[in-house]
């Protein structure tokens, strides 16, 4: 299986109250992030909780998920599905307004 084909397979698992709440986000897939090469994901935007009335009309929020440093480390690919997922659903949990300690309680930190 290809590596977007993983993470379109976590979006797709997503349960559909999460999936439905999905507003102006994009996922994209790159080789890696520029600043920081060993980053596994990067979500930039405007978190759900925090948008205002004057949010309309706004270029949609990002979700990059770096596919070389993930294949880099983990190359069981079981392992590296998994660590797809875990990114995608941390990235995921950025948009929804949680922060590095919410996640790594929840276990994606």
């Amino acid at each position: 299986m290809a590596f977007e084909d993983h993470v379109q397979a976590a979006l797709d698992s997503l349960p559909a109250e999460v999936a439905e709440a999905l507003e102006n986000v994009a996922v994209v897939v790159e080789d890696e992030n520029p600043e920081d090469p060993d980053l596994f994901g990067l979500y930039q935007g405007i978190p759900l909780p925090e948008r205002g009335g004057g949010y309309a009309g706004t270029l949609p929020d990002r979700i990059a998920i770096y596919r070389l440093p993930l294949e880099e480390t983990f190359p069981d690919p079981e392992q590296l599905r998994h660590e797809i997922r875990v990114t995608v659903l941390h990235e995921l949990g950025h948009y929804f307004g949680l922060d590095e300690d919410r996640l790594a309680e929840l276990g994606y930190g």
